[in-house]
């Protein structure tokens, strides 16, 4: 949509409604026309058709609160129907009395040339209020390029790192061998063959835009000679072909902090691609993938581990030595423990900024697959002293005619 279509178009009679129509009138308006001039119910009517796509343009603008407040700004400012614009008053009629049309030279130049007797101190004239209701696309164009010329950001790069369990757990430093973008060592970065240099384009001067006029309007956009950079090189140098960057194999030293879990992003400011034009560098973001252990599972931040245990030790209590990661601990079961059990050992997790995690022992009694009839002997004469049937015997229900 351009600045024009907002000054010269009206909406409000393409749909039929008042200026001050609510937006339930707007929608009703535009549902009814756009039924009746819809191409599928009118073929071959070019005028129809032309009709449709007006209601429809005046419905985008008319529905989105925002756009119009800038349509109705823009024709209280000028005029309805462009008269103002073409004249330079509301309403066209120029200048009382002198019959002379207003130079929109001045009108939008007031913003950067001295200010005369007809304009006042500090006024950025109605050329700033046109970027602030249309977007400022000559302030944006321009603020692209100087973007795009002065110094830029490096990029921001992702790699992985596989730890084992102990290493994601107590911490480690590990190198990382990597490829992406730097500056190219052969031009410095510069793009120019090495014994040449850049020069200021002389297109743009050096600035990384160029103007236009369209009638009333002037707008700025990225240089085309250039590129927005305000520089032209004329012998490319032959690495990067030109552009100052080129993909490089780095190998960097990273420390991984304790207690990281599967998955996890870690971002190091600063360490990724290299700033163009004396930009700063991106960060490098490392992804973590965490080997499982034989032995440990972890759960948030403590660490689980399970431990067979005799009927004897659970019957009459037992000292275990259990493994930690860092070495073994002593764990006192009590006398009477069910299988299942889970005992903490406090401090004895994963590392944290303040108190670590608990080591979870689970103790499974472990029933023996086979006895000796010794052992049998002893286990049913245990039963029977605790009132237990060592071999319970299983009565099935006599089905009537005899069958069991």
């Amino acid at each position: 949509m351009s600045t024009r279509d907002f000054i010269e178009k009206d909406y409000y009679g393409a749909l039929g409604v008042p200026q001050d129509a609510d937006a339930t009138a707007i929608k009703k308006a535009y549902r009814q026309l756009a039924r009746d001039l819809h191409p599928d119910k009118n073929p071959n009517n070019a005028e129809a058709e032309a009709r449709f796509k007006e209601v429809s343009e005046a419905y985008d603008v008319l529905s989105d609160p925002k756009r119009r407040g800038e349509y109705d700004e823009a024709r209280r400012l000028f005029g309805a129907g462009g008269a103002g614009a073409r004249a330079g008053f509301p309403g066209g009629g120029g200048f009382p009395g002198g019959g002379q049309t207003f130079d929109f030279g001045d009108l939008f130049g007031a913003a950067g040339g001295p200010r005369g007797a007809g304009g006042a101190a500090g006024a950025g004239g109605l050329g700033d209020i046109l970027g602030g209701l249309f977007g400022g696309a000559a302030g944006g164009a321009r603020a692209r390029s100087q973007a795009a010329s002065g110094p830029a950001r490096g990029q921001d790069v992702e790699t992985e790192a596989t730890l084992s369990f102990e290493e994601a757990v107590l911490g480690v430093t590990v190198p990382l061998r990597m490829q992406s973008p730097g500056s190219c060592q052969t031009c410095a970065g510069s793009g120019a063959k090495p014994g040449t240099s850049p020069h200021t384009c002389p297109v743009c001067q050096g600035a990384g835009v160029t103007s236009r006029s369209q009638g009333a309007f002037a707008f700025s956009e990225p240089c085309r000679n250039c590129r927005g950079s305000g520089q032209v090189v004329d012998d490319p140098c032959p690495t990067c072909s030109g552009s100052g960057i080129t993909s490089q194999t780095r190998t960097i030293t990273v420390r991984i902090p304790a207690g990281v879990k599967d998955g996890q992003r870690i971002r190091l400011p600063g360490k990724g691609a290299p700033g163009r034009r004396g930009g700063p560098a991106g960060d490098l973001f490392v992804v973590v993938h965490v080997a499982e252990h034989p032995l440990f599972g972890r759960k948030g931040e403590d660490l689980t581990l399970h431990v067979p245990i005799t009927f004897a030790e659970a019957a009459l209590g037992t000292t275990l030595t259990v493994p930690t990661l860092d070495g073994s601990v002593s764990l006192k079961v009590p006398a009477g423990t069910a299988s299942g059990r889970t005992l903490r050992v406090r401090g004895r997790g994963v590392p944290g900024k303040g108190r670590a995690g608990d080591l979870l022992v689970t103790v499974e009694i472990a029933v023996p697959v086979r006895l000796t009839p010794a052992q049998r002997k002893v286990v049913e004469a245990l039963a029977e002293e605790m009132d237990e049937d060592p071999r319970p015997q299983i009565t099935a229900a006599v089905r009537p005619g005899g069958e069991g």
